[in-house]
């Protein structure tokens, strides 16, 4: 098999999924308001292709392509798949919500299916690069998607607010990564993890870079104190929408911590692994003291 068609077999359901959702927008603009039913079934039917080709393209054991960016793996399937039923499962119940609230439109779906793809590069992220892209094109779909019911000022507010400390996640985010590539010289997470093995004086840096890219992680994950977005854009967003940020993305924030923190940065596990804990007990404690 050459390196081209390795390429094309490992990212094929990425390539449908994106093509049906580029297919969904254009027929949406054409359809008629009763016709909107036939967005909603090829939405589903896209789901449905990628997850039977994320089926038939698994590989045995760990497969790099796209010059190191892309990985497909055991972990990468099986949250591909989890990501893609949920994702209908949220499109079947929020059928009947928008109808009955006369907000029923193609876009929702339209977007909901390039979160889905950004969510699925993010799974398959080899690369600070496309773990960036991913997650952007995930948060910006979700943005749309809180101010999705224009009429409503709650709608509006909380994609606002979502918007702007979204902006500043990604910042901080991207002020991590690029500590990490001055670092280590490579953009590759497994080069990466290579330099922070082999870092001595570089230590205080790399642990700097570690803190910037938890922080934004901890933001898209909604952990606590990072958490301050997440009542008003769950309560200010339509409740199909709330459905499907508080579900699928979540599968991807977990990969994005596999990604970046297990495999490129497992060498400082201490620092981050005690971070995570304190991220974990607030979360817990401050959810459940603020729920009773």
């Amino acid at each position: 098999m050459t390196l081209e068609a390795l390429n094309y077999l490992t990212a094929w359901p990425e390539i449908f999924l994106l093509s049906m959702a580029c297919i969904v927008l254009v027929v949406d603009a054409f359809i008629s308001d009763e016709k909107r039913d036939f967005s909603y079934l090829l939405a589903q039917f896209s789901l449905l292709g990628t997850f039977a080709l994320v089926m038939m393209s698994q590989v045995d054991g760990r497969v790099v392509s796209f010059n190191g960016m892309f990985v497909q793996d055991a972990m990468s399937v099986v949250l591909k798949l989890f990501i893609l039923a949920l994702s209908a499962m949220t499109f079947v119940y929020s059928r009947d919500y928008l109808k009955d609230r006369n907000i029923f439109k193609g876009e929702y779906y339209v977007l909901g299916l390039f979160a889905v793809l950004g969510m699925m590069l993010m799974v398959s992220a080899n690369n600070l690069l496309m773990i960036y892209l991913g997650l952007e094109l995930l948060s910006l779909c979700l943005y749309a998607m809180v101010a999705f019911n224009r009429d409503n000022g709650n709608a509006s507010e909380a994609a606002m607010k979502y918007f702007v400390l979204g902006a500043i996640a990604s910042g901080m985010l991207l002020y991590g990564m690029s500590i990490l590539y001055g670092l280590s010289g490579s953009l590759v997470i497994s080069d990466i993890a290579v330099a922070v093995n082999q870092a001595t004086d570089t230590r205080v840096g790399m642990v700097c870079g570690l803190v910037c890219s938890l922080v934004a992680l901890g933001f898209k994950l909604g952990a606590v104190p990072f958490h301050m977005w997440v009542p008003d854009v769950y309560q200010g967003s339509p409740t199909a929408v709330t459905v499907f940020s508080g579900t699928a993305p979540k599968l991807a924030g977990f990969a994005m911590i596999i990604r970046l923190l297990v495999e490129g940065m497992g060498a400082l596990q201490a620092d981050w692994q005690q971070m995570l804990i304190i991220l974990a007990v607030l979360s817990m404690a401050t959810g459940n003291v603020i729920a009773i």
